[in-house]
């Protein structure tokens, strides 16, 4: 893939693979295909600071995500943060929201540090920062858009949520903002790292330890999700379908 028309299209066809396989790793690629699309719009609008840069960027970074993907699809290994969100999706248990913050929790926190290096090459990191933060509010206006929207995917959802409190509200507080915010400082040490490879594997580690507070976030949070997951009883195409179409509305 070297075009961010490449990449629209091969998300479209993980998105038909995952739904006609009804694999919950449909609802991320879900999210991010609709990222990619706003980020190819706004490339071809001039939104951003060096446009032809941001397809770059975009190109390696979801690079990323696809690469992963293929990996574990066909047995191979991955990073251990997506080895997490990809095992999460084969348990029904988790809900919605759980799965689109794991896949962003992998994509964000690792993998856009390692994209962003990868795309300045030579220049320095701080020329993409802009770029790198608009990429970041795109992707955050889309999530928070769907947890707002989240209702009409799990009808309890926010009358249930009201009761977790504490450190459990992991799973409803998880910021965009702070999760760019540490990607970016994984980039700044990334860059500068002499042992690349070393760099990528401890960041991977540190990830996947959040990955896991996503997946058990406490008892308290767990018996709340335990009941948010019988309104998502419709097969795992069905809630495709909706997530789409909230998705797409939003955007």
């Amino acid at each position: 893939m070297k075009t961010i028309a490449a990449v629209i299209l091969r998300m479209d066809q993980i998105v038909a693979e995952c739904h006609q396989k009804q694999s919950r790793l449909g609802y991320f690629a879900i999210l991010y295909r609709q990222v990619t699309v706003r980020v190819a719009e706004g490339i071809s609008q001039g939104e951003f600071e060096d446009n032809p840069r941001m397809e770059v960027l975009d190109v390696i970074f979801a690079k990323r995500f696809i690469d992963a993907y293929e990996a574990y699809k066909t047995g191979k290994s991955t990073t251990l943060s997506w080895e997490r969100a990809f095992e999460a999706a084969r348990n029904g248990k988790h809900i919605i929201l759980q799965h689109l913050l794991l896949g962003i929790n992998a994509h964000i926190n690792l993998d856009l540090g390692i994209a962003a290096v990868e795309t300045v090459g030579d220049q320095p990191l701080t020329s993409i920062k802009n770029d790198f933060d608009k990429i970041n509010a795109v992707l955050s206006e889309l999530v928070d858009s769907v947890k707002t929207n989240i209702g009409k995917l799990s009808p309890v959802f926010n009358f249930l949520i009201r009761f977790a409190k504490g450190r459990d509200e992991i799973l409803v507080n998880f910021s965009i903002q702070l999760a760019r915010d540490g990607a970016w400082k994984f980039a700044q040490s990334y860059e500068i790292a002499d042992d690349k490879i070393k760099s990528i594997k401890l960041r991977d580690q540190i990830i996947a330890g959040l990955a896991e507070g996503l997946i058990n976030p406490g008892k308290r949070l767990s018996r709340i999700i335990s009941l948010i997951s019988l309104t998502e009883w419709r097969s795992v195409a069905s809630n495709m379908n909706q997530l789409d179409a909230v998705i797409k509305k939003i955007n």
